[in-house]
Order: C-alpha cells, then structure tokens, then sequence
C-alpha cells in the first residue's frame, strides 16, 4: 500500500470511567479504547480515508494485541507497530469532569514500549518519503524515543513532505519543563506546521511564545484555544482567527487529536492552513461531545456543516 501519512508517537490503552464526575478512587467499571496521541491520529486520519501507518510500539501482552486487532480493523498499517518482548503495553486511566477538567494518571514510567523507540528500528527512506508525517512532544521525553523522533524530522527536513510537530505537552511525564522547552526549541525547526493549545505553547516557548516557535522555522503554526477555536500563524501573513464550534463536552481529552487528524487530512487536499483549521474545529468538537477518543474520531459525512 502506497502510504499518505505516518504517526509516530505514543500508543495506549485509556481506560475511562464509567461514572462522570467521580474520583478514579471511586470509579466502580471502566470502557476500554485504544488511545494515545500516535493511536488517536492515526485512526482519525484512516476514518478520513488518508492512507495511513503508525509508528509506535506495544507489549507482548493482552493489551497490546487489542490495540493492534482495533488499529488494523480501522485499516491502519502496523507494519512499524512493534512489540516489545519484556516491557507492558503503556496505560491510561481518565476522570471526566466536564466541561474543562480530565486528570490522566499514566501508566508508562520509568518507561514503556513506545518510548523504546530506536533509530534502528526506523525504515527512513520509506519514512522520509511519506506526504505526510506527525511526531509528538511526547516523544522527546525519554531515550531513546527522543532520538529516534528527532532523527525522523531531520531525515524528512528538506523534501517535500509536511512534518506536523504536536506540541503535546504532558507535564507528569517531564522531570524538568525546561527540558521539554529545550526539545521543541530543536524539533521545530525541522518541522513544516506546528501545532500546540495555549498551555502547551506557554511551557514549549516560556519565554516569547507563539512568535518564537514560528520565528524558528515552521512554515505554519495553530494555537488552539479550546472552546475558542484557534488563530493560525503563518510565516509572512497576518494571524486568522477561527471561531470555536459548539459542543456540549463529555471529554475533551481526544478533542487535539481529532484536530490534528482532520487538519492533516485537508492540508493533503490542498487546503491552506486556516481553512484545514475550520475543518479541524468540527473534527475537535466532535469528539469533545463523547467519551472515548479513538472510537469517536470522525468520518468525513460527520464534519458536515
């Protein structure tokens, strides 16, 4: 199959409750979903037809087969979906408090398969060669994991490929923030569009924000404001803000990734990036309204006006 789009980055199992507005400590039942950034987008992305592969990695375990079962179900290709022999399947449990507040407690430290990532283990011609590929913030967080990403985005720099970095900024799995802003600093400037919500450009860039990571190299950057929609920067251009789409939220966890997927999928049809970013909107808000994320990423009849 002749690929449009990779993910590389984080895999899980998310398990969220079957009680909202309840402490996990009082959680009675959980649902079970793929999820994680990398399972997220690329589902999003294969839902919207882009012919898609994901770059991650799962443990020999039950998990990890439920997570590579739904991914290729979804017609997504696992050939670069790995398994690790000795490390377990990396989770994710939620509490829903809607409309603004999902404390995640992550099952993934000290590490986990998708953080044993090598550049070994990376078909790069193939890789360098995709239209469209995504890495994650997540992804810089540990060795080898972070070589293997930053490896990834220099090998696609110069082509004519886009590289879409999602700040993906998850602060329990970061020792240090100023490690995680020391690591976008590096991988934006071999990335083509940036995107990132207003707190995670706040930690990536503390000092000048927004205008410091485009000034660094992307060609685009998207700050997501949640509810608020989001302003899209353009080298040379004059910020375009885009309205929020209405939704009474359930979870808001997916709604980034939904986002990124939908976004992906009309920038390879040639949309520039404040009319991907509409559509991205839609995509956001829809799955924001439901529970699971990868399970609620949408098909193209359900980003309609």
């Amino acid at each position: 199959m002749s690929l449009d789009a990779v993910v590389m980055g984080r895999v899980c199992v998310d398990l969220y409750p079957q009680q909202l507005e309840t402490p996990l400590e009082d959680v009675e039942g959980f649902h079970k979903f793929v999820g994680g950034f990398a399972g997220n987008v690329a589902t999003g992305l294969a839902r919207l037809g882009v012919r898609t592969a994901i770059v991650s990695a799962v443990g020999d375990d039950g998990h990890g087969r439920f997570v590579r079962r739904f991914l290729e179900a979804e017609g997504i290709d696992c050939r670069w979906l790995g398994v690790h022999p000795t490390l377990q399947t990396a989770l994710a449990f939620c509490e829903a408090w809607p409309p603004d507040r999902f404390p995640i407690t992550f099952y993934r430290t000290p590490t986990c398969p998708d953080w044993e990532l090598t550049v070994g283990g990376l078909d790069l011609p193939e890789m360098a060669g995709v239209p469209l590929a995504y890495v994650s913030g997540t992804g810089f967080a540990r060795e080898p994991s972070r070589l293997a990403t930053m490896t990834l985005m220099e090998a696609r720099a110069g082509g004519a490929g886009t590289t879409v970095l999602d700040l993906d900024w998850r602060s329990t799995l970061w020792a240090d923030p100023a490690d995680y802003a020391a690591c976008i600093r590096i991988a934006v400037r071999t990335a083509s569009i940036a995107l990132g919500s207003d707190e995670e450009i706040a930690a990536a860039a503390p000092g000048g924000g927004w205008a410091d990571l485009l000034e660094a190299g992307p060609v685009a950057l998207v700050r997501k404001h949640g509810p608020d929609g989001a302003t899209v920067h353009v080298s040379g251009s004059s910020p375009v803000r885009i309205p929020g789409h209405p939704a009474e939220v359930v979870n808001g966890l997916g709604a980034g990734d939904a986002f990124a997927a939908a976004f992906g999928w009309r920038v390879l049809r040639g949309d520039a990036p404040a009319a991907a970013a509409t559509v991205a909107n839609r995509a956001g808000a829809h799955v924001a309204s439901r529970l699971g994320c990868s399970v609620a990423m949408p098909r193209e009849d359900d980003l309609h006006e």
